[in-house]
């Protein structure tokens, strides 16, 4: 010990100074800590009162709630009180505002679609006008932004908006004085007979009024003679878990379980199927991707362990995790992940995730697709070791998502680099929208998409096109452009189709060769859409 004496002597000697101008000062300043702060408390008071430069606490605050969440898990989240109206208002079932869908092109607002009874309609806005002022303020170029045009159009019910529209044939721009009203937010867009036997819903989310507006499809598909039904949650990000349970409700007998929930913090609590449902003994088709999440996969998953209908396409997304929203008093809130639920059989669909990493969880999609997961069945990647069974003892697997009883990969045989590029630059939708905005007269001769489809593959549109995105910079590949010419004129169907005719004429055309589609149909022909009947 005694040979670093030396060594010790002189660190003392160049370092005391500062301790000892450091213990002095705190000395001079004692700060007492109220008891029964936790730590965090204790910093953000000692910041608040110590530190050197002048801070915008209330900023600090806000910059860090995000990342205490984090630490917890993906979907623990904060949402400041500027951006809380915005983000329930996806899941209400109506919104304030004039009553219009829209697309920016050329820095300009378009008008795709004009919602049956709302204000914009009542003034006789139409699909194709051209907003050009709102309220006398010119507004289009680099202030018209998607944001800033919500923050236009929308407002409180009972108010106005003054815009003006440039319309097709017409020289001067027209003028509309719009008393804003809500809007409903629909949910079901798509639901009709898929052929004389078989019915088809999608579902895009699960909102207030979801259940409501399925009851409703149920009830018109049945007055169809429906002899089975094919429900559409690919891309449904969720929603209310209540929802999916009401929904599951409809198919199942009494006392089948349709989800359970628990938390360190939350009890136990089972929901099961009160037997009242209408539709117990319907053959049940549901179609899943990897951006079916949450309520989604609870309603998939309770049809699966209970045997009661067939899953077909992709993996789903794998969120396990149930959130509740806490307000503070500042408007802002939290949706804090309170329990996991689990499906009948006993399994939690979550897929894993490392606390604090949310970049590797939001990549996993991506991820999937780069080991080829979307294209085979042998890529997807999930702990098998760990098996749970349906009523009838087939085997399900937990912790990364709910695997289809059938898969059906991605189909990308046709797919070249010509196509990618033309929709990845947003080219094929330029196109279209301009097509279906110069040619809207005649267009809105046809009422459904078949007549349409007619009519549009006599206008040679591949050809067209190749010629347009040539005069945006893409370059003609025409072995590549013949490879991909079937899929190059779907797109450019359905886009002119959902332009001209709306969201349900558009799912019709997809449809026709729409691979899963076309399964469920197959699977609900043959009878093997119902295990549980087919096993009795």
């Amino acid at each position: 010990m005694k040979k670093y004496t030396p060594t010790l002597l002189v660190l003392s000697a160049l370092i005391g100074p500062f301790i000892g101008f450091y213990i002095a000062d705190v000395q001079q300043k004692t700060i007492i800590i109220p008891s029964g702060m936790n730590k965090v408390d204790e910093l953000m008071e000692l910041v608040h009162r110590c530190y050197v430069d002048s801070l915008e606490m209330n900023e600090i605050i806000e910059k860090t709630m995000p990342k205490i969440l984090t630490e917890l898990d993906p979907h623990s989240t904060y949402i400041p009180a500027k951006d809380l109206e915005a983000t329930n208002a996806d899941l209400r079932s109506s919104f304030s505002g004039i009553g219009i869908r829209f697309l920016i092109e050329e820095d300009t607002i378009h008008i795709s679609d004009i919602i049956r009874g709302g204000p914009s309609e009542q003034v006789g806005l139409m699909p194709g006008d051209r907003i050009i002022t709102i309220n006398d303020t010119l507004f289009v170029g680099k202030v018209c932004t998607n944001d800033a045009a919500m923050s236009k159009l929308k407002g409180p019910g009972g108010t106005n908006v003054k815009i003006g529209v440039k319309r097709w044939g017409e020289k001067e721009l027209l003028h509309f004085n719009i008393t804003r009203g809500e809007i409903p937010v629909q949910s079901i867009e798509a639901s009709y007979m898929i052929n004389k036997k078989w019915g088809y819903i999608q579902v895009e989310k699960f909102a207030e009024n979801t259940f409501s507006e399925f009851i409703i499809s149920l009830a018109r598909l049945t007055l169809q003679h429906s002899q089975g039904l094919i429900i559409d949650l690919r891309g449904n990000g969720g929603g209310y878990m209540g929802v999916a349970i009401q929904m599951a409700n409809e198919f199942l007998d009494k006392g089948d379980m349709i989800v359970y929930t628990e938390g360190v913090h939350q009890p136990r609590s089972t929901d099961y199927a009160n037997g009242r449902g209408k539709f117990k003994n319907t053959p049940l088709v549901i179609l899943t991707d990897e951006g079916s999440a949450s309520a989604s996969e609870i309603l998939a998953g309770t049809i699966q362990d209970n045997d009661r209908g067939i899953i077909i396409g992709r993996r789903t997304f794998g969120k396990g995790l149930v959130q509740q929203p806490f307000e503070f008093m500042d408007g802002s809130a939290v949706r804090l992940t309170i329990a996991r639920y689990y499906t009948p059989s006993g399994r939690c669909i979550q897929k894993p995730y490392t606390k604090g990493n949310t970049e590797d969880y939001a990549m996993d999609i991506v991820h999937r697709y780069e080991r080829g997961e979307f294209f085979s069945q042998d890529s997807i990647h999930q702990n098998d070791s760990i098996v749970y069974k349906t009523r009838l003892g087939r085997p399900v697997y937990g912790g990364g998502g709910i695997m289809p009883d059938i898969f059906v990969s991605s189909d990308t045989s046709d797919v070249s680099s010509y196509f990618s590029q033309a929709v990845s630059k947003g080219l094929v939708r330029q196109y279209t929208f301009k097509y279906s905005d110069v040619n809207r007269p005649k267009l809105s001769q046809y009422r459904n998409y078949e007549d349409m489809v007619e009519y549009l593959k006599e206008q040679r549109l591949v050809d067209d096109f190749v010629k347009f995105a040539s005069a945006k910079g893409l370059k003609p590949r025409y072995w590549q452009i013949e490879r991909s010419r079937k899929r190059i004129e779907q797109a450019i169907f359905a886009n002119i189709i959902y332009n001209s005719l709306g969201m349900l004429e558009h799912v019709k055309y997809i449809n026709t060769f729409d691979t899963t589609v076309l399964k469920a149909i197959e699977v609900l022909e043959k009878g093997e859409s119902f295990p549980k009947i087919a096993n009795k």
